[in-house]
């Protein structure tokens, strides 16, 4: 006890405590004595309260020219953004006029049944028609990137709440295998040529961005549609990623679904050749 009570009763060290009384009795510290140091810490105070005020001024003098510098980044971003709509919806109509003349030489190169068959099944027609509703989202705590662990690491995806460009490639194959005669993704047309594929966490079809939910419509016979694609291999793929990952995914039968033409299709038809081939003899 008698050490602590020696602590509490000296707590500054003795050295201290007699360097602090020399230093006093020497008149150093604290404030400047002499007129001198008295000047010099007066002309240091004014000193930086000039640097602040003159910073102050120059900053406030230059306010207005960056504001006026922002809003003309502002505008030209605007107009620019506005010029793209202009392009974007030009070439908008040059794709449904194309398609409509399309349509039209279809229909006026014969103008049979089968003419029209080929125009559906190769998107160039815009259809309409019984069939499935499919509707598939992220998972509800979608992450944007995986840690090592995830199963689906291994099958080159990146995460496991996220839908994938693998997924919807599945989900199309197995429409198409199940029996549907067109199909539609966030009412883009797909055809024989388009290509589902990812940017990043996007998806992109035929180069178009998809933002989810990703509706996907497939015109044929509804019941037996929606039946064989949930039997299906790729079906069943679709509940697993359900039950597994959390992905969200609704079917249903729909009595009339409407599907657009696919922009800038062109349909060829093979002709079956009437000349004789000659055999060279050896």
């Amino acid at each position: 006890m008698s050490l602590i009570t020696n602590v509490m009763d000296h707590s500054l060290d003795d050295g201290y405590a007699e360097a602090a009384a020399r230093k006093k009795s020497l008149g150093e510290g604290g404030l400047p004595k002499t007129l001198r140091a008295k000047l010099g810490l007066a002309a240091g105070l004014v000193l930086a309260a000039l640097v602040v005020t003159v910073g102050a001024a120059q900053t406030r003098a230059a306010a207005p020219v960056v504001a006026k510098e922002r809003q003309e980044l502002i505008d030209r971003v605007d107009s620019e953004t506005a010029n793209a709509d202009k392009l974007e919806s030009t070439v908008d109509k040059l794709r449904d006029d194309v398609s409509a003349r399309q349509r039209a030489a279809l229909k006026s190169s014969g103008g049979s049944a089968k003419a029209d068959l080929v125009g559906v099944l190769s998107g160039a027609t815009a259809v309409h028609g019984p069939g499935v509703k499919l509707v598939v989202d992220d998972a509800k705590e979608a992450s944007t990137g995986g840690d090592g662990t995830n199963p689906r690491e291994t099958s080159g995806f990146s995460d496991t709440g996220r839908v994938r460009d693998r997924d919807m490639q599945r989900v199309v194959n197995g429409l198409w295998a199940s029996g549907a005669e067109a199909v539609s993704i966030n009412g883009q047309r797909l055809t024989a040529l388009s290509a589902i594929r990812a940017a990043g966490d996007a998806i992109l079809v035929d180069n178009r961005p998809l933002v989810p939910p990703y509706t996907v419509l497939a015109v044929g016979d509804g019941k037996r549609l929606s039946t064989g694609f949930q039997n299906s291999a790729d079906g069943l793929y679709l509940h697993a990623l359900e039950q597994n990952f959390g992905i969200r995914a609704t079917i249903s039968v729909q009595g009339d679904l409407r599907l657009p033409a696919a922009p800038s299709v062109i349909v060829r038809t093979a002709q079956p050749s009437t000349e004789k081939t000659e055999k060279g003899t050896s």
